[in-house]
């Protein structure tokens, strides 16, 4: 067994939010295992930028109210206790509704082959992308 030791909570960068996010590694596995989570926190109005991952991602709200959506796809309202998993490769968003903070826990995996991306990041959410109706 081993005791993972806590690293500092990390400000997310302009060119994958926009708006006051914050992250805290919770586990980045070390071969064999490639497991991978944060807890992130969104103020009001934040949310990533059209992203995808290589294996898939699993959200999982444990405060506040979120808004996620898949490219092409209706905006969904999160709540706490909700679970959400986007497929490998799927294009997607998430944050935090307009008047509420949330956090949640995103767990993916790492892909198995060498020199593949875990995450490929896109252009950000539009204000027009985030407004329209849920």
């Amino acid at each position: 067994m081993e005791v993972l030791q806590k690293r500092p909570s990390s400000k997310g960068p302009s060119e994958w939010f926009t708006g006051d996010v914050w992250f805290d590694v919770i586990y980045a596995g070390n071969e064999p295992s490639r497991m991978r989570v944060n807890l992130v926190r969104f103020a009001p109005g934040s949310r990533t930028a059209w992203h995808r991952h290589a294996v898939g991602q699993t959200l999982h709200v444990t405060e506040g109210i979120g808004l996620v959506q898949s490219r092409g796809g209706e905006i969904v309202v999160m709540r706490p206790g909700d679970t959400v998993h986007t497929p490998p490769g799927e294009w997607h968003w998430h944050g935090a509704a307009p008047d509420h903070f949330m956090a949640h826990l995103a767990m993916w995996e790492g892909p198995a082959e060498p020199g593949v991306p875990e995450t490929e990041w896109g252009d950000h959410v539009t204000d027009a992308e985030y407004n329209a109706p849920a």
